[in-house]
């Protein structure tokens, strides 16, 4: 049970430097290799519930965890920015006794840790998974960083009306874009209403635009088996979906799927995650080539 609230708290909590993160781990116990999950801005480790269990019945284990600050995380040093955070994932392995690489997906804002985590660490990954990703590239687009602006500017008042409890009942309307049940969708609702979430997650916003340029440093190796699945049939959005599909077109092992009819969240629910599974599958069969 947390202080932040009485919902109920799947996972488990792990020391991390003297504080704790909370990670969510599914599927076959012995199964090899990890397939580590990064949630995007605003979001945690419910995020992921449903392609956890989607992995599952393919055979495969999965981690989920909630960033510093973020869901029942605690918080972390400052700056919250991606080499922040890539130690803490690094960290959170290494308590966790996950010696063998891994594969990594990243969803939303996650793509720019997952980036930094592969070419900051390449001896610990096996693959990458883009799920509706964030580049390095995006905010060299004419709207990029004004869209950036904005999110964080939503952010700072969503920060400050929930100190007063507001979010509290506005997220009944906000916390299930994805399309979660059970555990997963009452534990998004309660971290949607997290006055400290909100606080948290508007800082890694705040710099993303640093975190960006940190994983704009390198490339991928062209040998790294790299997923691209993003929400959305490719003609919807042609000029975005070029740019994200690039990691993939760049890998020798590169896949690119575009799933009509999904959002930039649902693309996680119910009825859309079988293909970022695909993209597991097909990293790992670059892997083997």
């Amino acid at each position: 049970m947390s202080s932040r609230g009485r919902a109920a708290i799947r996972g488990e909590f792990i020391e991390v430097g003297g504080r704790r993160l909370r990670a969510v781990r599914a599927g076959p116990p012995e199964a090899r290799p990890l397939v580590v999950l990064e949630h995007g801005a605003f979001g945690c480790a419910a995020d992921w519930a449903v392609v956890q269990q989607r992995l599952a019945v393919r055979g495969f284990r999965s981690l989920a965890y909630d960033r510093a600050g973020l869901g029942y995380s605690d918080p972390g040093p400052e700056p919250r920015d991606g080499r922040a955070i890539v130690a803490d994932l690094a960290a959170l392995l290494q308590a966790l006794d996950e010696r063998d690489p891994v594969v990594l997906a990243g969803h939303s804002m996650g793509g720019l840790m997952v980036r930094l985590f592969a070419l900051t660490h390449p001896d610990r990954v096996l693959g990458v998974v883009l799920v509706d990703a964030v580049t390095p590239d995006v905010l060299k687009l004419p709207a990029g960083p004004g869209a950036v602006r904005s999110f964080w500017r939503l952010l700072r008042v969503t920060r400050f009306v929930a100190r007063f409890g507001v979010m509290r009942p506005i997220s009944w309307l906000t916390h299930n874009l994805i399309g979660l049940t059970g555990e997963a969708a009452t534990e998004k609702r309660h971290i949607h209403g997290s006055a400290s979430h909100a606080h948290w997650a508007a800082e890694e916003v705040a710099w993303w635009p640093a975190t960006s340029d940190q994983a704009a440093e390198a490339e991928f190796p062209p040998g790294l088996p790299i997923a691209v699945i993003t929400a959305g049939a490719e003609r919807g959005a042609p000029t975005l979906k070029s740019i994200q599909a690039i990691p993939a077109i760049s890998s020798r092992h590169g896949y690119v799927e575009h799933v009509a009819g999904a959002r930039h969240a649902s693309l996680l629910g119910l009825r859309f995650a079988d293909p970022i599974v695909r993209g597991v599958e097909q990293v790992l069969a670059g892997v083997k080539r």
